[in-house]
């Protein structure tokens, strides 16, 4: 944003700046300089126009102004949830994943990090998300909390969240039993925070029950993918393996059915060719997509 403030300055001085000039004031790229040209063009809605005489660029519209950058807290939750969950993130490419916790840490006061891996993306949940930030704060203020998780209404003191195999869980000490406990945050319907403190070190000797998320093998789908994945070993995110003497055919491994779904209506690939029911698993949503924007409203 510092280059596009400088690139819109530049413009309003009657300069004509272009690629060239914002990748030397800068040193990045004239490759960036252009990307960050096109950005401000088809994002941000710049009425740019480029004048081949000065070899540069002015506004269409001296009216223009760059949109305000000013960030809603409903916005900077929706970055902190999505921060909690690369960073619980715990498969293929963890560290890298990671790096963008961090990197979406930054907007909320976290610091600065390089993003360079294609990754995988998650769901922003509305009633998951509301579930999760008042859990954290439960957990950061040692209150207790009363929460409706499968037609139970119990009384815990949360002690971590965490996430295995794409799936989000609470541990907590549960009041009636005295043990530990692990909920799927996905099955407790309400969160309320109570002002009640609670001792972590004792809520830690809880007895652990037979709740915990067991291990399980992963799903595999069979592509035929656009091109070789670099490297070889990942899929955007996921553990790939060559399948056979075709150099594009290829057996992707994922845990979370919706995320890879999410996946493949957005990245690049030639054919699925297996499990069936994941190629009707995707007809269905497609077909799902087609309808509603087709609907007339």
């Amino acid at each position: 944003m510092h280059r596009i403030q400088w690139f819109d300055q530049r413009i309003r001085e009657s300069r004509y700046p272009n690629s060239q000039a914002l990748a030397e004031h800068f040193e990045i790229s004239r490759r960036q300089a252009q990307r960050d040209i096109e950005y401000m063009e088809n994002t941000l809605r710049a009425p740019l126009l480029y004048v081949a005489k000065h070899r540069g660029y002015m506004y269409e519209d001296r009216a223009y102004v760059l949109p305000s950058l000013y960030m809603t807290e409903e916005e900077k939750n929706v970055l902190r949830f999505l921060a909690n969950r690369y960073n619980q993130y715990d498969y293929d490419n963890a560290d890298q994943v990671r790096r963008v916790a961090q990197l979406l840490d930054r907007f909320t006061g976290g610091q600065d990090m390089v993003l360079d891996s294609r990754l995988p993306s998650f769901q922003a949940n509305p009633r998951l998300m509301e579930t999760v930030l008042r859990l954290s704060n439960a957990i950061r203020e040692e209150r207790v909390a009363e929460i409706h998780c499968g037609g139970e209404h119990l009384v815990v003191w949360p002690l971590r969240l965490f996430a295995h195999y794409n799936t989000d869980y609470l541990e907590a000490c549960c009041g009636t039993s005295g043990k530990l406990r692990t909920f799927r945050l996905n099955q407790i319907a309400s969160v309320n925070v109570t002002e009640r403190r609670f001792n972590p070190a004792e809520a830690e000797r809880g007895l652990p029950d037979e709740t915990a998320p067991a291990v399980r093998k992963p799903f595999t789908a069979r592509l035929r993918l656009a091109e070789a994945p670099p490297g070889g070993e990942t899929w955007n995110g996921f553990a790939a393996r060559l399948s056979s003497d075709d150099r594009l055919i290829y057996n992707v491994d994922f845990y979370d059915t919706d995320t890879f779904l999410q996946h493949l209506t957005t990245a690049r690939w030639e054919a699925l060719l297996g499990p069936k029911w994941l190629r009707v698993k995707l007809r269905e949503r497609c077909a799902d997509v087609l309808s509603r924007i087709e609907r007339e409203h």
